[in-house]
């Protein structure tokens, strides 16, 4: 999958994906990388920790956070998309599930939309993808974590998206999946999620792990947020072992290690 000037080799190796929120009220480091100063000094940082790809958000997505509006997040997002692009040689993704924000983000210089949503909150996200031609990441997300079969439950709901994708025109092959840890399930569906990222392979899709530093973590280990780097590396190792071939993190020496590691004994090259 080329992503950016990048070509990602899905079925081969684990890549990471360095998280740069630059929001004030993100769950884990809201306000910490104010301005385009403070998220370039972020992203060479990350950079020269090991990280692949790039994901930046403007709007928190913590559990009772505030929405903010489309022009907010494009003031808070497409300068610094702009800047990374304009200094740094590395494949930026957006997270976002607004189309408006998309649109904005593109035209400063992503490479990628990551839709928390999945297609499902903007009905203009699939086809500005589309017409853009960038590759998407597709979040599973519920408003309530009610389940009849919690894992054919989730994958039909990727179908869902996928289906979108494929009616406005967006090529599979351009596609990665997340299952959306932390959004729409309660602890032990998270934990259960965790353990069964290899049954979402069948979707057809690379994957996409995103645990960092969440409250499953916080849960099982009864840790604040500032303490979770061990609990994420446990999940990014797992996430090694079942086939993702992206993880989203805070932490990127250390997950770039693990990845390594894991990748070892695997007996894969990195």
């Amino acid at each position: 999958m080329r992503i950016g000037g990048r070509e990602f080799l899905t079925k081969e190796k684990t890549y990471v994906m360095g998280i740069l929120n630059v929001t004030p009220d993100s769950f884990s480091d809201g306000g910490r990388w104010k301005g385009v100063d403070g998220a370039l000094f972020r992203v060479e940082e990350m950079l020269t920790e090991g990280m692949d790809i790039l994901d930046i958000g403007g709007e928190s997505t913590r559990p009772g956070y505030t929405p903010v509006s489309p022009g907010e997040e494009i003031a808070r997002t497409a300068p610094v998309i702009e800047a990374v692009k304009a200094r740094f040689d590395v494949p930026v993704s957006l997270d976002t599930c607004k189309s408006a924000v998309a649109a904005a983000g593109i035209a400063a210089g992503a490479d990628l939309i990551n839709d928390i949503w999945g297609l499902k909150k903007d009905e203009g996200m699939a086809a500005l993808i589309a017409e853009s031609g960038l590759p998407c990441c597709l979040m599973h997300n519920r408003k309530k974590p009610d389940y009849t079969e919690l894992l054919a439950d989730v994958a039909g709901d990727l179908e869902e998206s996928l289906a979108l994708a494929d009616r406005a025109g967006i090529r599979r092959d351009r596609i990665v999946l997340d299952t959306g840890i932390g959004f729409g399930k309660d602890y032990e569906q998270n934990l259960r999620i965790l353990r069964s990222q290899e049954y979402f392979l069948r979707l057809g899709c690379p994957l996409l792990l995103g645990a960092s530093r969440k409250s499953v973590i916080g849960l099982a280990l009864r840790l604040p947020v500032e303490e979770r780097l061990e609990g994420t590396l446990a999940t990014t190792v797992m996430a090694v072992m079942q086939g993702c071939s992206f993880v989203r993190v805070h932490d990127v020496r250390e997950n770039v290690r693990a990845v390594k590691m894991a990748e070892a004994v695997l007996g894969r090259s990195r």
